[in-house]
């Protein structure tokens, strides 16, 4: 894919989410596009970068390490894939934001290796939406207690809720469960907990996301095109 295509693809989600943004009444603004690079190389970025965009957003811990030591260029990059815990260092070294802690030992340890010369590592707490046992992330029922403990954790600041819902094409179905989410955001807020983040929506249901207050929408396919998954962590 060449230049051209990636800063045409990427304007047309930046006008879906302006177009969501003025259909459901949110600010312009509004709602950031975390650009989902993970597969994709250095260079596939940099064309992006020149077209508009800044932050990226990766999944595997050690191509994204190779890519960040090797990029010149002062990028915001968001860890969003499952994060062992043997490979934190890394994340917490060298990302801006974690959008999927998934366990209050994680966030520990990501608290205990961010460096202190570094701004505090921007998290969310990934919620398992559905309460899937098979699933990542915390059930909901659990993130009130989570939430509070990890608040209080130093050289972390909990920005606020992660989800990856089930797939479904069924707008009112993806609105509802957004929804949830954004209920039990309102939730913790209502206990004091500072958040301003909600994580939620990718190609197949960013509008729904959007309409149910999404502040990042996490898209890649539909900005560099079909990927190939290596198998790698």
């Amino acid at each position: 894919m060449d230049m051209s295509d990636i800063k045409q693809r990427l304007n047309q989600v930046l006008e879906q989410i302006h177009a969501a943004e003025e259909k459901y009444q949110r600010p312009q603004g509004s709602v950031k596009l975390l650009a989902v690079s993970k597969t994709w190389p250095l260079e596939n970025i940099l064309e992006a970068v020149a077209a508009g965009q800044h932050c990226f957003g990766e999944n595997y811990v050690q191509e994204s390490i190779a890519k960040i030591d090797t990029c010149t260029k002062k990028l915001e990059w968001h860890f969003i894939g499952h994060l062992q815990s043997n490979k934190s260092r890394e994340i917490a070294t060298r990302f801006d934001w974690v959008h999927s802690v998934d366990r209050i030992k994680l966030a520990k340890r990501l608290s205990q290796q961010r460096p202190t010369n570094l701004a505090p590592l921007n998290i969310c707490l990934q919620v398992n939406v559905s309460n899937e046992p098979s699933k990542s992330g915390f059930f909901t029922d659990e993130i009130p207690e989570v939430a509070k403990q990890i608040s209080l954790l130093p050289n972390l600041k909990l920005r606020g809720l992660m989800a990856i819902p089930a797939r479904s094409n069924n707008f009112k179905q993806q609105r509802t469960t957004f929804r949830q989410v954004a209920a039990l955001q309102q939730q913790l807020i209502a206990q004091g907990i500072e958040l301003d983040t909600l994580s939620m929506g990718m190609s197949g249901d960013m509008e729904a996301a959007i309409a149910e207050g999404a502040t990042i929408v996490r898209v890649g396919t539909a900005i560099f095109g079909p990927r190939n998954y290596p198998s790698q962590t």
